[in-house]
């Protein structure tokens, strides 16, 4: 599985397990069971590289699409780390190896066959295998059952995710969660 896979999987994850996960009080994400074999398609209106820079950016209703998930956006930002020499930037065709990290923003939609997450902005950051939503409202929902808070942070080595509220300092105010008793059994 490259390391591409992995980012792109990783803003899928959320939407795939989150909810779930928390609505069952689970403290790792579950939901995640994409393959390695399925194609990721990526369409933006416009696609710029800077191989000075190692960054690549899509612009412009970005889709990204694997199986029945699909991540949209208005830009995504791909970073790519220096080659081993520590002088030169890795070429986006180079290896998926070289990736750093992956910014998402612009009315951030993630959605499966029954789960959605929504947030002004995400981030995977691939050292450090975190990923992160946040907002003026980070929204997750599975059917009835919907989590809203202002940023996710998930460590997707451990599931281990934190969702804090939106108050005016980051950390602080409330996280509402609505849960249906009848979709328990669904």
């Amino acid at each position: 599985m490259t390391r591409l896979f992995c980012a792109l999987a990783a803003l899928f994850a959320v939407a795939i397990g989150c909810s779930a996960a928390m609505a069952q009080g689970e403290s790792r994400f579950t939901g995640l069971k994409l393959s390695g074999d399925q194609p990721i398609q990526i369409e933006s209106d416009k696609l710029e590289v800077r191989d000075a820079d190692g960054l690549a950016i899509f612009t412009g209703n970005v889709n990204v699409m694997q199986g029945e998930t699909l991540l949209k956006s208005t830009r995504m930002k791909v970073f790519y780390a220096k080659s081993g020499d520590g002088n030169e930037q890795a070429a986006p065709g180079d290896s998926m190896q070289s990736i750093e990290r992956i910014e998402v923003d612009g009315k951030v939609y993630v959605k499966t066959q029954t789960q959605v997450a929504t947030s002004d902005q995400a981030a995977f950051d691939m050292a450090t295998d975190t990923l992160t939503m946040s907002g003026k409202e980070v929204v997750l929902s599975d059917g009835p059952n919907v989590i809203v808070g202002c940023k996710l942070t998930v460590l997707m080595s451990t599931g281990e995710a934190t969702l804090d509220g939106c108050g005016k300092k980051e950390g602080s105010g409330r996280v509402k969660m609505l849960l249906q008793p009848s979709s328990r059994s669904q």
